[in-house]
């Protein structure tokens, strides 16, 4: 087992098919049938993370599952990853030492990439209790959870008040939505864990980290291509090149098409990949689609700088304009608890923030600028509107005022 300085832990050596993910092709995203898994432990014999890589493109992010020790014996899993080998072998480690996983949760509607691990990884663990969020939808179809691969006789639909649920005396927990999407909602579920004051979330607050995770330095190369200039650079491996890469795949990840990315010609874009050092299928046979002007560091500084706390700019510009006084109302409900630490579902975990600092948060909707640039925005503002002129999505309260 190797440890790294933040107390991360994965197999110093694992089969390629330990790390294999044969379902990949039902939500087909990078690094599809290959995903490792680092688990940190978070507080000593008593929560851990797991983190695995998930992306487009080469623009990859952390997506983390949480595992909590309950005093009662067992353990509790909040937003399952892939089940691989490398993952379920971790876990086990934790079973045998504190008990068997009692409780699996899906503390979410609208997240397929977080949905879609949820059955396979119950399948592993055939004791435990199954819980789901409220208003669970798919598209096209709406079809029963157990036509989703959920076990139909050990999952439930959590209860509205906390306080019916089975795992009460250690968690309390408040549902936030459904907020119209028109083809279906938004809900999301925060748990928080009264023994270690600790705030579970899945996508609605993240904090940006500088250096990228070590989930996604297993494999560099992602970083590496996204740190070049153009499609005629030798990929080198370097930390201030991982840096770079990071950052452009956080500003990719958040808004799509930041501002500071320049409008290319394919014409070029062609020529140049015949030049290209690596024109093999990996490096895409050399196409190289991105140029970026000196101003995109800035845009980044921006969001590294919402520290501890952002929104990210999807949630910002789509969904939680959609209903501010829901989103707000969950916000107050949620800062009551007087947590300590909060562990999102992507990017930085664990973030040492406070009830005040995730109110501050949300600030956009109580009628203040947000502080991230506007210009950085219009991709986003173009699908919203785009959405609401297709009768897809409802407008947002912003536009129902004109």
């Amino acid at each position: 087992m190797i440890m790294t300085s933040q107390g991360q832990q994965f197999p110093d050596s694992i089969r390629p098919q330990d790390s294999s993910w044969p379902f990949w092709p039902v939500v087909p995203l990078y690094p599809y049938g290959k995903r490792r898994t680092i688990r940190q432990e978070v507080i000593k014999d008593t929560m851990w993370t797991f983190d695995q890589l998930q992306g487009i493109l080469y623009v990859v992010v952390p997506i983390r599952m949480t595992v909590i020790r309950l005093e009662s014996g067992g353990l509790f899993v909040y937003a399952p990853v892939a089940p691989t080998p490398e993952c379920i072998s971790l876990v086990k480690e934790l079973v045998s030492e504190y008990g068997e996983v009692k409780y699996i949760i899906l503390p979410t509607v609208s997240g397929v990439e977080h949905k879609v691990f949820v059955g396979p990884f119950a399948r592993c663990f055939p004791q435990a209790q199954v819980f789901v969020a409220p208003h669970q939808w798919s598209f096209p179809l709406n079809l029963p959870l157990s036509w989703l691969g959920l076990p139909g006789r050990r999952t439930k639909v959590l209860p509205f008040a906390s306080c019916q649920s089975p795992f009460a005396e250690e968690f309390d927990y408040s549902i936030l939505g459904p907020i119209n999407l028109g083809v279906g909602s938004f809900v999301e579920v925060a748990f928080f864990h009264k023994q270690s004051q600790t705030l579970l979330v899945t996508d609605s607050i993240i904090s940006i980290p500088l250096d990228p995770p070590a989930i996604v330095q297993l494999d560099p190369y992602p970083l590496l291509f996204h740190a070049r200039d153009s499609a005629l650079e030798v990929i080198i491996d370097t930390k201030e090149n991982r840096c770079k890469g990071w950052q452009r795949i956080v500003l990719f990840a958040l808004y799509f098409r930041p501002s500071a990315l320049q409008d290319i010609k394919w014409g070029s874009v062609c020529k140049e990949s015949l030049k290209a050092p690596d024109r093999s299928f990996k490096a895409y046979c050399g196409l190289f689609p991105f140029r970026w002007n000196r101003q995109w560091t800035n845009s980044f500084e921006m969001l590294h700088k919402q520290n501890p706390l952002l929104v990210a700019p999807i949630l910002q510009g789509i969904i939680f304009n959609r209903d501010p006084l829901e989103v707000l109302t969950w916000v107050d409900q949620v800062a009551k608890w007087g947590f300590k630490h909060i562990i999102p579902a992507h990017f930085s975990a664990p973030i040492e923030a406070n009830s005040s600092q995730f109110r501050q948060a949300f600030d956009f909707l109580r009628g203040k600028n947000s502080p991230l640039p506007q210009q950085d925005f219009a991709l986003i503002k173009g699908i919203e509107k785009r959405l609401t002129q297709l009768r897809i999505t409802p407008p947002s309260q912003d536009d129902q005022q004109y």
